[in-house]
């Protein structure tokens, strides 16, 4: 059986729970041969791969959607047939895509991106969508947007699909698109596996974003709502990690039947007997196992640090993870250690987890979006409490959504520096509460929250599509292009 794992801004160019994910379900399933499609921003961002690529991996592809980010001259005249026109036109209106036709059109033909968007019939449908919706805002401004929105589409779009038994996304969005391509194309079964809401997430993105204004804003979260909504309809197993996130797919139009929660899960042995404090280590280890950027809210959670240490002065923050990935937000993070004179702050870098959770006190994450951390599921296994604001699964992490064995752990409002410095001082200051909080997550994960049991739900997914009867449908053949 050969699958296609196709991520978005992730594995295998990038550290974090979703990459990490992609290299278990790989590893973790050796006799099936994998062939990995990723999307990517720009080649700088592919320049080094994170991980060791296990060798059931037989093909990886790239698709860069930003090599160019604007429009500059038709290199060749594109026409459209009638039902490509209307095709294009329900993709801007977002209601009854003619997906299949929008896929073979870039699958079996010559198509220049450029000549496309430059061409005479593009233009008609957008000046058609315009008069219709969009009349009140200057039309030179509403096309080239309009262009610069559909590129990075077509971009994926064009993007050829490698044939295999079964295509498997981590996301909606572009990753989905390109797996919604192959399965209408070669006729074979998909699976869509969100870590968190993609659509929502986009959207929540683009309200605080400074780059689109306006009407713009409207015209970008509807257009991701459209990526999501063929993704859905195309996807024959739609997985999400814990049942809320599973009641926001339903709200988003997921038929239940193919909808089912599949919770992460870590080797909870690797984290027995973890090397623990030195002797000499007289301090309270908070560790933050996280990648520095904006989405991790480092900034918040020094600022609860700072408050915290004016009140147990032993404290120390370890900050353990890739500092790379925004270098000027983790300079901030340093600046900002600096100007406020905060002792005992360490940022490690990317670390082994097991080389360090032994020494920490309590884990912490002060992320503004998660969806079941793995971290989180790696500090309970070894016996640490947590801490972590009330967004994905985090709470259920903590609280039990299975159970009534008590919280192994603290939940705190997200960028909420007081809740976040007083959980750090109350599990501080309570070494009995640290205790028991980290024998309840170790019992939490043992019983609810193991690779194996992962692993065995997505290894009968496989099978089950493996062994299902193909229907006899004429599967449409690649042209070969030059």
């Amino acid at each position: 059986m050969k699958v296609c794992v196709i991520a978005e801004g992730s594995y295998p160019y990038t550290f974090g729970g979703v990459s990490a994910w992609v290299q278990m379900l790989v590893q973790g399933n050796p006799n099936v041969e994998f062939s990995i499609q990723t999307i990517v921003a720009d080649r700088a961002d592919a320049k080094e791969c994170k991980f060791v690529i296990p060798k059931n991996v037989v093909s990886m592809h790239d698709t860069f959607i930003s090599d160019d980010d604007v429009v500059h001259k038709v290199r060749k005249k594109t026409k459209l047939n009638a039902r490509e026109k209307d095709a294009f036109k329900s993709l801007l209106y977002g209601k009854n895509v003619d997906w299949v036709t929008i896929f073979n059109y870039f699958e079996h033909k010559d198509v220049s991106i450029n000549g496309l968007l430059m061409g005479k019939d593009f233009y008609d449908i957008v000046s058609d969508f315009y008069r219709d919706k969009y009349s009140q805002t200057v039309f030179v401004d509403f096309l080239w947007n309009t262009r610069s929105l559909y590129l990075l589409l077509f971009k994926v779009l064009k993007t050829p699909v490698e044939v295999c038994d079964l295509y498997h996304c981590v996301s909606t969005g572009y990753a989905g698109i390109l797996a919604s391509k192959g399965k209408v194309l070669y006729n074979k079964p998909l699976i869509l596996s969100e870590h968190g809401i993609y659509t929502r997430e986009r959207e929540e993105e683009i309200i605080k974003s400074n780059w689109t204004q306006g009407i713009y804003k409207d015209i970008w979260i509807n257009y991701f709502y459209c990526l999501s909504d063929c993704v859905y309809h195309y996807a024959d197993k739609i997985t999400s990690l814990f049942k809320a996130a599973q009641m926001i797919q339903l709200e988003l139009g997921c038929d239940p039947a193919k909808t089912m929660v599949i919770p992460n899960g870590v080797e909870a042995s690797d984290y027995e007997n973890l090397p623990g404090k030195k002797p000499d280590d007289t301090h309270i280890n908070i560790g933050a196992l996280l990648r520095v950027t904006p989405i991790k809210d480092v900034k918040t959670l020094l600022s609860a640090y700072s408050f915290a240490k004016e009140e147990v002065p032993e404290l120390k923050l370890y900050i353990m993870g890739p500092t790379d990935e925004d270098p000027d937000y983790y300079n901030d993070c340093v600046e900002m250690v600096n100007v406020n004179d905060l002792k005992d702050v360490e940022f490690t870098g990317r670390i082994k987890p097991s080389d360090y959770l032994g020494r920490m006190d309590m884990l912490i994450l002060t992320s503004i979006s998660e969806g079941q951390p793995i971290v989180m599921l790696e500090a309970m296994a070894a016996g640490i409490p947590c801490i972590a604001t009330q967004v994905g699964d985090c709470a259920g992490l903590i609280h039990g959504d299975n159970d009534d064995m008590g919280d192994c752990g603290i939940v705190t409002p997200t960028m909420n520096v007081a809740r976040i410095a007083q959980a750090i001082v109350t599990i501080a200051q309570n070494p009995e509460l640290r205790a028991k909080m980290g024998e309840i997550g170790k019992k939490r994960v043992r019983q609810y929250y193991t690779k194996n049991g992962w692993l065995i739900e997505y290894a009968k997914l496989y099978n089950q599509f493996a062994v299902e009867e193909k229907t006899p449908q004429a599967k449409k053949s690649k042209k070969s292009k030059k």
